[in-house]
């Protein structure tokens, strides 16, 4: 039988435990303590068998396998492809533009895909494989390092947890939760927070990462800075992705070609991963609720708040389930993260069910273009001084 690793939830998430931190990377701002969720459910047990015996009776490995391989071939081609394109025949207008925007959603592609997989020990069963695997993050300009913080450690857990969850704090720009402070401007975010997006992956690569190594906190939770080799490895990836995005183009282009389309791809890049990240969670009908003020319990097992909290989009289309790395089943994604997104088709049959079976709700938007307009709708809800019709439990 193929082991299916435990659901965060199990265990682990219910509780998550500070990190250590040392004089260095102390904050005077205090750290809010991390809520509890209530001892796993029959939900998540059920769901945990019907995908076991799932595995067991086709043979399959959790693993995305020789699919997989394929699939990061295909991809790492295409970005090669698409980058050579831009530099060597970026005097090119029309060569130029379509290289860069094929380039910025190769890139996504690479984060959805092989990086988002790795990262969550769901592409190889061994682990420095999967650990491999996760710097194509660094080559991207991210850093592997903070990634597995902000994302496996506080996103999948506390998700929608003002807070708690950094993916929904985007500081004064926008208001991404009903619980976070409303400024007037907000009232305009659901038209121009579209075009910040085009600024994630630069601000990402450029600023973010070396911020929150400098102060040693993702939002309000504290982390040890990385030392010896995970040190080194930030430095290098940096050095390695500015040698790619820049180096290298302003020696062939010269300065001004090579800006141009460094910010044309990753604008293209900021684009597709905003909205793919935020059509999972600031949409219709997620919820956003908050820990009891006297005991600083969650009201819901950890599973069920996932449920609550995300929600999946496009389940039927073929293509942008091959695109976004199976992101558009994020509820699957959430429940079973230590599986490869290649099983989420057909784990959103088992979800879905179990879902129905214990009365837990089972959000999804039929279509891509339904799941952008309720984006739409939601960023207006929460920009407005008075938002009832917004889930905040």
């Amino acid at each position: 039988m193929t082991d299916i690793p435990a659901l965060p939830g199990a265990a682990s998430a219910t509780s998550f435990p500070a990190p250590a931190t040392t004089a260095k990377n102390a904050s005077a701002r205090p750290q809010r303590k991390p809520p509890k969720f209530k001892q796993r459910d029959n939900f998540q047990g059920y769901m945990r068998s019907r995908v076991e015996r799932y595995f067991r009776i086709t043979g399959k490995k959790s693993t995305g396998g020789r699919r997989m391989v394929t699939k990061t071939l295909i991809i790492t081609l295409w970005v090669i492809i698409s980058y050579l394109s831009l530099v060597l025949l970026g005097h090119y207008w029309a060569v130029a533009i379509l290289a860069a925007l094929s380039l910025g959603v190769g890139v996504a592609a690479v984060g959805f895909n092989i990086q988002h997989d790795a990262g969550h020990k769901a592409y190889f069963h061994s682990k420095k494989p999967n650990r491999f695997m996760a710097l194509s993050l660094d080559l991207m300009g991210g850093s592997s390092f903070l990634w597995n913080i902000k994302h496996n450690k506080l996103h999948h857990t506390y998700t929608n947890i003002q807070g708690h969850d950094d993916d929904i704090d985007v500081g004064i720009l926008a208001r991404l939760s009903p619980h976070q402070p409303r400024l007037w401007f907000h009232r305009f975010q659901h038209f121009y927070l579209w075009a910040l997006y085009a600024g994630l992956a630069i601000k990402w690569q450029c600023f973010d990462d070396f911020r929150d190594v400098a102060r040693g906190r993702i939002g309000e939770f504290r982390f040890t800075r990385p030392r010896g080799w995970e040190l080194a490895g930030f430095i290098a990836g940096k050095t390695l992705f500015a040698t790619f995005a820049f180096v290298i183009p302003i020696l062939i282009c010269g300065w001004v070609d090579a800006l141009i389309g460094y910010a044309a791809a990753m604008a293209t890049c900021g684009v597709v991963m905003s909205t793919v990240f935020q059509l999972a969670h600031v949409v219709e009908p997620a919820e956003y609720p908050l820990p009891d003020v006297k005991t600083n319990e969650m009201s819901n097992a950890w599973a069920v708040h996932q449920a609550h909290t995300t929600v999946d989009f496009a389940p039927r289309s073929r293509i942008q389930a091959w695109l976004f790395g199976g992101l558009n089943f994020q509820t699957e994604h959430h429940l079973f993260p230590h599986i490869s997104h290649l099983h989420y088709p057909k784990l959103s049959r088992i979800v879905e069910r179990a879902c129905e079976r214990y009365g837990v709700p089972y959000h999804v938007h039929p279509t891509l273009f339904s799941a952008i307009a309720s984006h739409f709708r939601q960023l207006r809800r929460l920009g407005q001084p008075d938002q009832p019709s917004v889930s905040a439990v």
